[in-house]
Order: C-alpha cells, then structure tokens, then sequence
C-alpha cells in the first residue's frame, strides 16, 4: 500500500511566512523601549508635609514683604508731611518773629518822637529867649523825656554815686581821697550807665573813693 505524501506536487516555499504585526513600540538602539514614560516616584507623607509647610512659609514671607513695603511708604509720607509742616511752622515763626521785631522797634521810635519834639522845643525857645535857665530846663526835659522813652522798652539806669565799687557795672576813671569808711564808694559820675535786662548796655562811668591813710597816733 502505498502511503501518498500530502505535499506532494506542492510548490514548497522556503522563505518564512512573515507575519503582520501592529506593535506600535519604540526601541532605541540598545533594545530599550523609549516610548514608555517613566512614572514619578510617589512622594512620602514627610516629603508632602515639608512642601506644604514651605509654601506656607513661603506665602507668609511673601506677605511679610508686601507689609513692609506698605509700611515704608507710609512712613515717607509722613516722614515728607512732617517736613513740610516743619518748614511751614518755622516760616510761620520766622514771619512772627520779624513781626515782634518790627513792632518793638515802631514802638520804640514812637516813643522817641516826643524826645525830638522837645528839642526842637528848646532850640526854638532858646532862639527866642536867650536866657540860659530856659535852655536848660528845656535840655532837662528832654533828657528826662529820653529816659522815659528807654524805660518803656526795659531799659534800666545803673545805680552809681553812693554805691559800692562794682567793675561788672562801672568804670573807674579817676579816685578820689575820702575818708577811711567810704572807700571804695562811687563819689561821682561821669556817664551814666545802662542795662537792658541782664545785659549791660554799658558801664558807668565813674570816680571811686580812696581811703585815706590815717596818720600816726590817730
């Protein structure tokens, strides 16, 4: 019996049969597959606690900076209204200072202008009369007409003649021979002196008493 072959008369291909295949995947050139992504690693608790930690700090540093910030343009504005104010007020007492000033001074001529009335007094009076009495009693007038017109703005006459010796307020000129218990007194003066306050105008010009020595057996 003979055993009939299946591939008999067959044409046998020897190349092998391909077949299709749809993998899509990429390899590179050492075999590896470089179309699949590498998944993070998972973070820890620690690790998300940390973060959530710094951006916290984070926002409150932030919001700390932004709080400065506002601060310090505050304080320049205040700082620049301060200075304004500042030069305002001292304009202010400036403008008040030169008032006073002025005032004093339209004051004291005011109070000057009777003194140059009495002498154009006495010079008118002297022109008509030529005695000298009524010229000094007009020139007296007017000294005392000018003292009052310096004590109205504080001016004080130092005290001299019959006062003790005092070179903070007089000036001796020359020295007199007086008896023992009045030396050191002013016996005359020659210009008077004059203080305004605490501060001397000028001194007073005086004479100052010497003691005598006493003569043996005295």
């Amino acid at each position: 019996m003979n055993q009939h072959d299946p591939f008999d008369g067959e044409i046998i291909d020897d190349e092998p049969t391909k077949i299709p295949v749809n993998d899509k995947r990429r390899f590179n050139e050492e075999g590896i597959r470089d179309d699949v992504k590498e998944e993070a690693p998972q973070k820890s608790r620690l690790e998300i606690e940390l973060e959530g930690k710094l951006k916290t700090e984070t926002e409150r540093r932030e919001a700390a900076e932004a709080k400065l910030v506002g601060v310090q343009a505050k304080f320049d504005e205040a700082k620049s209204n301060l200075e304004k104010e500042t030069a305002d007020m001292r304009a202010r007492l400036m403008k008040t200072l030169e008032d006073r000033s002025k005032q004093g001074q339209f004051n004291f001529l005011t109070t000057l202008l009777p003194v140059l009335d009495n002498l154009n007094l006495a010079i008118n009076a002297s022109e008509q009369d030529s005695s000298v009495d009524h010229l000094r009693d007009g020139v007296k007038g007017t000294a005392r007409s000018f003292e009052q017109a310096l004590m109205s703005v504080g001016v004080e006459a130092v005290p001299s003649i019959g006062m003790k010796f005092d070179p903070e307020m007089h000036e001796a000129i020359d020295m007199a021979e007086v008896d023992a218990q009045d030396d050191g007194i002013v016996t005359a003066e020659y210009s008077r002196g004059y203080r305004f306050g605490d501060r001397l105008l000028r001194p007073a010009r005086v004479q100052v008493g010497k003691g005598r020595a006493q003569s043996a057996g005295e």
